[in-house]
């Protein structure tokens, strides 16, 4: 039933994210960003909060508006899925299993930029994954 309620909610925000007049903000390939991911099915990655968001990657903006996004995670992965960076003064590990489009309202606020290093690294093993 927690489950249920869970769902509403998201349902909820989704319709508020969606409402109303918006202008999309400056985003840049590497931003970090916090992103209201949802409340999603089985083994996606869910947001936290009543805002369902947790931190996420832009790799590519498709269009004004429109974006390529990696959920990160704070939790200690490794395998060809993750790539670890450091966002401010934490360790993350972005998802490239979990990569999905999103509209700009999704975003919340951006909260850093993955070190150029680090973004080819994502980048390399995103396409090695997905070629």
């Amino acid at each position: 039933m927690e489950t249920l309620f869970k769902f509403i909610d998201w349902l909820k925000l989704k319709i508020k994210l969606d409402s109303g007049e918006h202008i999309p903000p400056i985003v840049y390939e590497s931003d970090i960003w916090w992103i209201s991911f949802g409340k999603n099915i089985g083994s996606e990655i869910n947001g936290k909060s009543e805002w369902f968001s947790r931190p996420g990657v832009i790799l590519k903006k498709l269009s004004i508006g429109f974006y390529l996004v990696a959920p990160t995670t704070s939790k200690i992965h490794s395998g060809n899925w993750y790539v670890k960076i450091r966002n401010g003064k934490r360790d993350s590990y972005v998802c490239l299993h979990q990569v999905r489009t999103i509209d700009y309202r999704r975003l919340s606020n951006k909260v850093g930029q993955v070190e150029s290093s680090e973004f080819i690294i994502i980048k390399q093993r995103f396409h090695e994954l997905y070629k």
